[in-house]
Parts: C-alpha cells; sequence; structure tokens
C-alpha cells in the first residue's frame, strides 16, 4: 500500500518531529507562549491555502463521494480550527494590530505556495498525496502527546492536544489515506514517484513549520525591506 510505504520511508523525518523541542515542550506544557502565539498565527494563514488546495481537490475528484470529503475538509479547515485559533489568541490577549504586526514567515510561504502550486499543475493523485500529511501527521502527533500527556483536563495546551487527538479527525485522516491509497494503486510508475515526492516534501515542511515556529523564524532580508 502507498500509505504503508510513504509512511516507512518517512521514518527518521517522522521522528525528528515527535522529537522536536516545540512539540516536546507542547506536550510538557512548558512552551513559551510567544512561540505558541507564533505558531496560531502562522497556521491560520496557512490554513487559508491549504482550504484552497482541498477545494482544488474537490472540484478535481471524479467520484463524487471523494469530491464531497475534501469539501467538507475544507470547510472544517476554516470552520473547527480558526476556532481553535480565536479561542487561543483571545486567552493570549492579542489584538488586530497584534496580529497584522506579524509577517507570514518564509516556512508558513514556502508551504503554503508549495500546496497552491500542486493543485493547480500537478495530477490529481499527487495533489491527493501533498495533502495527506497535514491530516496524517498531525493526527499522529496529537495521538502521541494525549498518550503521553493522559489526562488533559488541566493542560496549558488541551485545546490543541484534544482537536488533533480527536477520534473524528482520526476518521477523516482513514479517508484521505484510502483515497491516496486507491489513486497510487492505479497510477503508472511515473505518477506514483511524483506521488511519494510530494508526500515526503509535505512532511518535511511541517517539521521545518514547527521549527519556524521554535525560533520564531523573521526573514533574513528584513533589514532592508522597505520601511524596516
Amino acid at each position: 500500500m502507498f500509505c504503508d510505504d510513504v509512511w516507512a520511508r518517512s521514518t527518521a523525518l517522522l521522528r525528528a518531529i515527535h522529537e522536536h523541542p516545540f512539540n516536546t515542550a507542547l506536550g510538557e506544557g512548558t512552551l513559551d507562549r510567544r512561540r505558541f502565539a507564533f505558531y496560531i498565527v502562522q497556521d491560520a494563514r496557512y490554513l487559508e491555502a491549504f482550504s484552497k488546495a482541498l477545494a482544488t481537490a474537490s472540484v478535481r475528484a471524479g467520484d463524487p463521494e471523494e469530491a464531497a470529503f475534501w469539501a467538507d475538509s475544507a470547510h472544517a479547515a476554516l470552520a473547527a480550527e480558526r476556532t481553535l485559533h480565536e479561542g487561543y489568541i483571545e486567552e493570549y490577549g492579542l489584538s488586530a494590530a497584534d496580529l497584522s504586526g506579524i509577517r507570514t514567515s518564509p516556512t508558513c510561504l514556502g508551504y503554503s505556495s508549495f500546496l497552491q502550486a500542486v493543485a493547480l499543475a500537478a495530477p490529481y493523485p499527487v495533489l491527493v498525496a501533498a495533502l495527506l500529511p497535514c491530516f496524517w501527521v498531525y493526527q499522529d502527533v496529537g495521538a502521541a502527546l494525549l498518550q503521553q500527556v493522559g489526562d488533559v483536563a488541566d493542560h496549558p495546551y488541551r485545546a490543541w492536544i484534544s482537536t488533533y487527538a480527536d477520534p473524528d479527525f482520526a476518521k477523516s485522516v482513514e479517508r484521505a489515506k484510502e483515497i491516496a491509497d486507491r489513486l497510487a494503486a492505479g497510477a503508472d510508475g511515473e505518477t506514483r514517484a511524483a506521488m511519494t515526492e510530494a508526500f515526503v516534501q509535505a512532511t518535511e515542511y511541517e517539521w521545518m513549520f514547527w521549527d519556524s515556529a521554535w525560533h520564531q523564524e523573521t526573514w533574513p532580508t528584513e533589514q532592508w525591506r522597505p520601511g524596516g
């Protein structure tokens, strides 16, 4: 199966994601609030691009049930997760001015642009493979953190952990994997290779996204930016 194969190929990368200091500190509840706030702002912007890519997958899907799944996922990306973000932003007391003052990071822009380019230019099976890590990796991390923490009632990041460890989200992940496996099974060697590359590239971006939040990534050219 395609999913089993790409997951096995990505073992070292997935381990690096789980062991990244951002996710380690998040699980321990010691993650600096400034880092998490930076992450939340970047993630909200990324979700706009992700939801558009999901909507494009819905349009390009030949199967009506698949089209409905991607459309529902596009809505969920903007609705459920934005609710999570707004809750944290309100909790942290961030104003509209605070949010607008944070530039979209190079990594956030890179990941968003990658998904949009794949959505517009690559075959439908490759788009599905590129979308899959945002489902699967998050569910994998959320489930691992929930197992590690146990009772999250008093955890400072309980809403985040609960969202991605939720059984309903796991069902969405399984559906996305089923679609990817079906498409890969009917694909030629070139398309399957492109699917593998898209999955790995997106998973690399997942690591980079958490790393950028940990370092509160800025543009190295900021000092030369007009008005900077």
